[in-house]
């Protein structure tokens, strides 16, 4: 890793945890060269899902769009924003798990659906 203060590439880890929910790793470095002490975050390569959207378009996965729409629609509930994030995080990490990698937009509506049910 290289050392954001001298550009040494040895450094330390002096303290390491998990971060964003278990799926990325916090490592607090110290660079051997000059003491410069930095964070560093490491997250796992994951291959992108691909949403086939009504008309047949194409594009990529963008868990914004889903927080987008689900604090649009639940202003005015007490749904708040950490369960909005724990409900997306939940769905992102069955579509990584499902073996393909493409999906239709109305399949994340439904899983969407299915977690506020339980969230009554």
């Amino acid at each position: 890793m290289q050392c954001p203060s001298c550009q040494n590439t040895d450094s330390r880890v002096l303290e390491s945890r998990s971060a964003d929910t278990g799926r990325s790793v916090r490592r607090r470095r110290e660079c051997l060269h000059c003491d410069f002490r930095f964070t560093t975050y490491e997250r796992v390569e994951t291959t992108p899902i691909t949403v086939i959207k009504r008309n047949g378009a194409k594009e990529l996965f963008n868990r914004s769009k889903i927080i987008q729409g689900l604090n649009r629609a639940c202003e005015k509930t007490l749904l708040n924003t950490e369960k909005i994030a724990l409900i997306v995080d939940g769905i992102e990490l069955k579509l990584q798990q499902n073996i393909s990698k493409e999906i239709k937009s109305i399949e994340i509506g439904e899983m969407v659906l299915t977690q506020l049910k339980k969230c009554e």
